[in-house]
């Protein structure tokens, strides 16, 4: 008679089931959308709306696009209690975080043209 995964896995040794728990867990988490993300640590829609000053519908949209501005994703994390990290791997030479991507730009001085 053909059993389920959940069965099989529960016929393991304690000590692989820890291992394919963790394993599980590295997996999802290496691949989340801001969507599931936002589940797995506990937030609404509306929470999350209510820390950026926008409505909850504009998080629903956030949550489905393909690509928006880096400072766009650090404010949604933020809000959502987390930090964007920008990391750039290459094959030789070691990883490199980039700084200040998607920060808010310095307000420079406009100087004043003599009429």
């Amino acid at each position: 008679m053909p059993r389920t995964l959940d069965e099989f896995i529960g016929s393991l040794p304690k000590n692989e089931r820890r291992k394919i728990g963790a394993r599980a867990r590295k997996v999802v988490a290496e691949e989340m959308s801001l969507q599931d993300l936002r589940k797995a640590i506990g937030k609404t829609q509306t929470a999350v709306a209510k820390r950026l000053k926008v409505g909850q519908d504009a998080v629903s949209k956030l949550e489905t696009r393909s690509d928006m501005y880096i400072s766009t994703l650090r404010g949604v994390l933020k809000a959502m209690g987390g930090e964007l990290e920008l990391i750039a791997h290459f094959p030789d030479r070691p990883s490199v975080r980039l700084e200040e991507l998607g920060a808010a730009a310095p307000h420079r001085k406009r100087r004043r043209v003599a009429a």
